[in-house]
């Protein structure tokens, strides 16, 4: 199932959510926190071969790679690390768009989509995960609040659903741009906006959650669904309201956007704990000089050099870049780790023997 804010505020009612009830409870037995055994909380974003490859997209796809995703993740939890997963929504709501687009009913706003997809890929991850990670996976459909000001707005750059041909996308009633890849000639991607994410609405249940149940979370999912107040009142007060925890959640709209999820990801981790994030993606390390013949991977780094070659444009927008930027800010931020690597190399990249590792200068 899919657990909303109200049926995990159920967990914060229960005494033994407080400690007030000794011994295990079923699978969702309290269990210490990280911090007080030594343990290491780790926070992994499933992107790229993860969850699909390149020109796959049906369910029965998408349970293979979860299940080669499973085996390479069993290193974390067998070294007895806390495990919570956040994921990647492009191809699966790029589908839920192509179908609005093919559908002679009324479109499902985009905010709707990123929801539905966030529930579609928790079920895979519970089914396909089971109890390998100490209990089945439990998917929080998660909010992230974002600016209604955000410059990302009046830029829309995030690329979502298929590829069109140049004369394809001048007939289509939404805003286009040209990408790389999906074939030969010019290729172009329905661009919608991608606002920076500010507050996880539904943080403080996500924290209780990750305490308090044996089995690993999955929240964030597709950057989480981004909203906003409902009126200049609710935007004026939202700051504030969130630092005191007495924000009315009722006040927030969607809003036709996709949030990065590498961003929301270091949000998820600062509200879990986290000591460690784990950016899994398509290639085994982040590379400097990607694009040339003789590409160099960088196996150690700090912040503080990740944003040089950020500035040097070693890294184009959309691709290594929005992770880089997640990765430096977590640690700087944390005094954490950040690791950067595919399915694959992660168990290597844990002894820092293959991917990228971002640690503090």
């Amino acid at each position: 199932m899919t657990i909303s804010a109200d049926s995990v505020g159920s967990i914060l009612r229960t005494p033994w959510c407080h400690g007030a009830r000794e011994g295990p409870v079923g699978r969702n037995a309290l269990r210490p926190s990280p911090a007080t055994t030594g343990m290491s909380r780790f926070v992994v974003a499933l992107g790229g071969n993860a969850l699909l490859r390149s020109g796959e997209g049906t369910v029965a796809e998408q349970r293979a790679r979860i299940d080669e995703t499973r085996a390479a993740l069993e290193p974390l939890h067998e070294r007895g690390h806390d495990l919570v997963f956040t994921h990647g929504n492009g191809p699966q709501v790029g589908n839920r768009l192509l179908a609005e687009e093919q559908s002679e009913g009324d479109a499902e706003p985009l905010d709707v989509l990123v929801a539905e997809t966030q529930a579609q890929v928790g079920y895979l991850l519970q089914t396909g995960f089971g109890d390998a990670f100490g209990g089945p996976p439990a998917p929080v459909v998660t909010r992230v609040r974002v600016d209604p000001d955000d410059p990302g707005f009046d830029d829309p750059a995030k690329p979502v659903g298929p590829y069109y041909t140049a004369s394809e996308a001048a007939e289509k009633p939404f805003e286009t741009s040209e990408v790389h890849g999906g074939g030969e000639g010019t290729r172009y991607r329905r661009v919608v906006a991608s606002p920076e994410p500010i507050e996880l609405l539904e943080a403080d249940h996500l924290a209780a959650l990750v305490e308090n149940r044996a089995g690993p979370v999955v929240c964030g999912g597709g950057g989480g669904v981004p909203v906003v107040p409902r009126d200049e009142t609710a935007n004026e007060n939202a700051a504030s309201e969130a630092a005191t925890g007495d924000s009315d959640r009722e006040a927030y709209e969607g809003v036709p956007a996709v949030v990065d999820k590498d961003h929301t990801t270091r949000l998820v981790a600062d509200v879990v704990d986290a000591d460690t994030v784990v950016m899994l993606t398509d290639v085994d390390a982040v590379y400097q000089d990607y694009a040339s013949d003789d590409p160099t991977p960088i196996r150690e780094t700090t912040p503080g050099e990740l944003r040089a070659l950020r500035e040097a444009d070693e890294f184009p927008a959309g691709s290594m870049r929005p992770k880089v930027g997640a990765c430096a800010r977590f640690v700087d931020e944390t005094g954490g780790r950040a690791i950067v690597t595919d399915p694959d190399s992660l168990a290597a990249a844990l002894d820092g023997e293959a991917g990228t590792t971002v640690r503090p200068a």
